[in-house]
């Protein structure tokens, strides 16, 4: 029992709240959607006899992508996880030269890493940033572990 309560007090130690995630970019129709609604029966009425054209004409084209700008997802001091040629990297973007990218590891400041914008996967960048959600679950499970070990030391 001891064993196992110090390997969970290690690995609660070791565990960050800051994650990396991807960056999902905005939909522009799903803007357009939120507005405010006014009269409700009349838009209701006309949206009917509208959407059977626009349902028609939205089936019949695909959406272009969106082309992502690379150089400015990646700026300067950014930590960021990338995947290049199916390998992933985590680095801290120094500066751009050219088409290429030049970088270090996160914790290698002095090893230099270059790669060509062509090799770099755009849709997997993925940004360092704070979990909310996994602070929340560590200090829960703090706050237990400070009321069992009291709840423990008391009885």
């Amino acid at each position: 029992m001891r064993k196992n309560l110090y390997l969970i007090i290690i690995s609660l130690s070791l565990t960050s709240c800051y994650t990396y995630q991807v960056k999902k970019p905005v939909d522009p129709a799903a803007s357009n959607q939120q507005g405010p609604k006014k009269n409700a029966a009349v838009n209701n009425a006309s949206a009917q006899m509208k959407s059977t054209t626009v349902d028609s004409q939205i089936q019949n084209a695909q959406p272009a992508p969106i082309p992502v700008n690379i150089q400015d997802k990646l700026a300067p001091n950014k930590n960021v996880k990338i995947d290049v040629n199916g390998k992933s990297y985590k680095v801290i973007v120094d500066r751009w030269e050219s088409d290429s990218l030049v970088a270090h590891p996160v914790h290698q400041p002095k090893k230099i890493l270059k790669f060509h914008k062509n090799q770099i996967n755009a849709d997997k960048i993925a940004e360092k940033r704070f979990s909310q959600p996994i602070a929340d679950i560590l200090t829960v499970t703090a706050y237990a572990g400070i009321g069992a070990l009291i709840w423990y030391l008391v009885h």
